[in-house]
This record gives C-alpha cells, sequence and structure tokens, in this order.
C-alpha cells in the first residue's frame, strides 16, 4: 500500500520511478499474488466519516491529494454500513494495472538486499520484511528492529452459512442505502453457546512461538484467544458485542452475544469474520468455529493466522522528512515506520512520495500541519512518540493538538470532533494548496 501510493505521487510530480517488488519471486507467509497493494489481513479500510472518526478524516485528505489507494478502494467498496470495506482482488489488481500505466512508472521484479548508497530511495515493504533487508536495516542503524506479531481473520464460504440461524443487519442499521443497512451477516449466541465457545477457544491448540521471539501483540489486532484470556466477557464487549442488533430469525430473544460476518468480495460469495483474529491451529479453528450458530457446517476459503511483523524505532531513526538519519538519501514509509493500519501506512507513502520529489526537484515541502490527520501521525514517527515505548499506532484523536479558540470551546464528543476535522481540513487543503474550506 505505502509504496504504491508513494510512487503514484512521485510520479504524478513529474519524477520517473522504479518500484521494486520481490513477489511473486519472493513470497510471504500471508500474500497469495504478485500484484502490488494486495490485502493480507481485513478487507476494511475502517471508518468512511471524515467528520467524527480520524480514520475517516485521513481517507478525506488522501483523496484531496489525489491518492490511488483511496480512489481504487472506492471505485471497489463494498456494502459495510459506515465502513469502506474493499473488493481486495480487483482492488489490488486496479492499483497494479494503473501504476504500470503510468509513464513515469516501471516495475521491477526481484529483492532488495541491501541499503543502496546512491539515488533517493523510499522503503516501504511493510511488516513482512524480507530477513536480508531487514538484517540489512539492523546493520546500517545498529538496533535490533522492534517487533510485533500480527493475525488474520478467517474467511467463510457465504453459501456454507445457515441462514436459518443468521441474519443480514448492520449494526444499527447503520448506512444510507438497504445494502449497507444489511452489510453483515450476524450469528447469535445465547449465554450457555457463549460460555461453551469460551471455554474451547482456551483450551484450543495454539501457534507456539519459536525460541527467542518475544515481541508483543498489536491491541488493534489481538488474537481472540489473548483478548478471552484477558476476562470471560472481553469478546461480548469487543468484537461480539450484541448491541444495535435484532434477531431477524427471532425477533423476541435478544442474543447474549454475536458474531459478526463481513462481506469479503463483490460477488458476495465470500466473507470473513469480523476481529476474529486468531492463532489457534487449523484443525482447532475448524472445531471451534463450528460452535458457532449458523457456522456449524461453514466452508472456509481461508483459516486465520499470525506471522511476525517488524518495525523500526522511526523516532531514533528518521528526521522530519522521513528520511533515515544515517543515510538521508533512503526514506521508510509504511508499516515498517509503525504505524499500524492499511490507511495509516498508505498516507504515510503518500507523503513520503512527495517529499522525495520535492528533493529531487531541488525544493524542501513544509511540516504538515499536526493539526491534520497526516501530521499527526507522520509527527508522532518522527519524534512525537517516546523513542523507549514506541509502539505500533493507529491515526486517533489523542495525536491531535488540543482545541482552542472558538473550537476549543465546544462541548461534548461529536462538537469536539467536529472541530478536530473541521480545523484539519482546513489546514490540510492550505498545505496542498488548493482553496480554504469555508468551515464553521
Amino acid at each position: 500500500m505505502a509504496g504504491s501510493e508513494a510512487a503514484w505521487q512521485a510520479a504524478n510530480a513529474g519524477i520517473r520511478v522504479v518500484i521494486h517488488e520481490m513477489r511473486p519471486k519472493v513470497g510471504t507467509f500471508a500474500h497469495r499474488t504478485g500484484n502490488l497493494a494486495e490485502m493480507v489481513c481485513s478487507n476494511s479500510f475502517r471508518s468512511d466519516d471524515s467528520e467524527q472518526n480520524a480514520v475517516g478524516l485521513l481517507h478525506w485528505e488522501m483523496r484531496q491529494a489525489g491518492g490511488i489507494i483511496m480512489e481504487m478502494a472506492t471505485r471497489h467498496r463494498l456494502p459495510a454500513g459506515g465502513a469502506l470495506a474493499v473488493d481486495r482482488d480487483p482492488f489490488s489488481e486496479s492499483v497494479t494495472e494503473a501504476l504500470k500505466a503510468h509513464e513515469n512508472v516501471s516495475v521491477s521484479y526481484g529483492e532488495i538486499t541491501e541499503l543502496p548508497d546512491q539515488d533517493q530511495w523510499i522503503i516501504a515493504t511493510g511488516p513482512l520484511t524480507s530477513g536480508a533487508l531487514a538484517q540489512a536495516i539492523r546493520a546500517e542503524t545498529g538496533a535490533e528492529a522492534l517487533a510485533f506479531f500480527d493475525a488474520i481473520a478467517p474467511i467463510v464460504y457465504a453459501e456454507t452459512v445457515n441462514m436459518d440461524v443468521a441474519w443480514m443487519q448492520s449494526r444499527y442499521d447503520k448506512g444510507e442505502t438497504e445494502a449497507e443497512q444489511t452489510a453483515y451477516m450476524n450469528c447469535p449466541m445465547t449465554r450457555d453457546q457463549y460460555e461453551a465457545f469460551i471455554d474451547a477457544l482456551l483450551a484450543a491448540e495454539k501457534t507456539e512461538f519459536h525460541e527467542g521471539e518475544t515481541a508483543g501483540y498489536f491491541d488493534g489486532c489481538l488474537p481472540i484467544e489473548v483478548m478471552a484470556e484477558r476476562g470471560r466477557e472481553t469478546l461480548r464487549f469487543g468484537p461480539m458485542k450484541p448491541v444495535g442488533l435484532t434477531n431477524a430469525n427471532r425477533p423476541d430473544v435478544k442474543p447474549y452475544a454475536v458474531v459478526q460476518l463481513r462481506r469479503d468480495n463483490a460477488l458476495g460469495t465470500l466473507y470473513n469474520i469480523v476481529g476474529f483474529q486468531t492463532k489457534m491451529k487449523y484443525g482447532a479453528q475448524k472445531s471451534v468455529f463450528a460452535m458457532i450458530p449458523g457456522l456449524e457446517n461453514a466452508e472456509f476459503a481461508r483459516l486465520g493466522g499470525i506471522h511476525r511483523n517488524t518495525f523500526i524505532n522511526s523516532p531514533t531513526l528518521l528526521d522530519d522528512q522521513m528520511r533515515l538519519r544515517s543515510r538521508p538519501n533512503i526514506r521508510f514509509a509504511g508499516q515498517i515506520t509503525g504505524v499500524e493500519g492499511y490507511v495509516e501506512s498508505a498516507a504515510m507513502g503518500l507523503l513520503a512520495g512527495r517529499l522525495a520529489a520535492a528533493e529531487m526537484q531541488g525544493r524542501t515541502l513544509p511540516a504538515v500541519p499536526a493539526t491534520t490527520a497526516m501530521g499527526a501521525l507522520v509527527t508522532h514517527i518522527t519524534g512525537g512518540a517516546e523513542a523507549k515505548t514506541f509502539q505500533p499506532m493507529n491515526v486517533n484523536f489523542g495525536l491531535f493538538p488540543p482545541l482552542d479558540g472558538v473550537r476549543g470551546g465546544r462541548r461534548g464528543r461529536k462538537d469536539r470532533y467536529k472541530g478536530y476535522t473541521d480545523r484539519a481540513k482546513e489546514d490540510w487543503l492550505a498545505w496542498l494548496g488548493l482553496r480554504a474550506l469555508d468551515v464553521a
């Protein structure tokens, strides 16, 4: 995602760009194709609300900057209530085709194993950086790469879900169209079924880490077993919360817990189990997930899994232009910098591409205002975060400078969030050189 966006931004600025992609010659645990911008975990870009949600604001900022990731995500969006869910294969195919068709872009397939000394480079290898390149980065920085474990959720064939038990509904019927209001499959659980499920989940055989692997988990993508270990009710107040839903098959019975599945492709033939990242072994997954009402006979297009992600300690290694301090011809972008999520990764690619292009044209772009979603993220990773405790971070309003003046005087969360987004939109358009918004 980050590399694709960086290449697109630089190429549109008139810079000749070569994308180096090791796949399909060198594969990874999670990827299936050699396409650029392949989605390997969830198919959701999360909330698309640019007035009340920080990631929705980031969507808006990227659209204003002509981002290819948001353009193709919107083109291949799937009904998902207020979220931006994407048909993953057509999405990555479209990104790949657009970049290959660009007159300033060429793609070279092969692994980069050393840090280059010349020319301008952007390393956007994501969390699954190849072993050879990761070692080269460690040798240059003199520090061990930080790491955490990331999990992926299983995908189910829709036709194998028992719709006499499950029903279609978005939480609180959210969405403007019927398709959006019925974007999720919902599988209800009674209290006894939930308790039995938790017992089986805790007892299931799980993937063990190799000796010496001590990385923690990213809180935004915890395996369900880890959540369950934190308390028996944790899942019921997390991905299995029953609020905002009415069982269409038994409207008089309120579920104790609900498992949701979100459409994963445009045909509606595949659904992923929302929030069900797992480290259970494959055999255990099939037996435990069969305990979910409606999934008794479900067949899986992909089972869940866990893999080791790496990221650098950006606050100590990168300058405010996202350059490696010891080698300023190299920038880092994407999840390897310590941002978390598809959107955040692509956003850092967008910024790195623009910064590199400007430098090659003899210009230095001003700092992105920290009042914007883009600026809040890059400020966090290039010095705003505490280096000793640096961990992957999603965009959130806690990274933004406090409101002041008229906006700061607003009361209530909705007004406060609207204040953040109004200010951010005005400042982002000004940074881009576009007309200012008429905001309240």
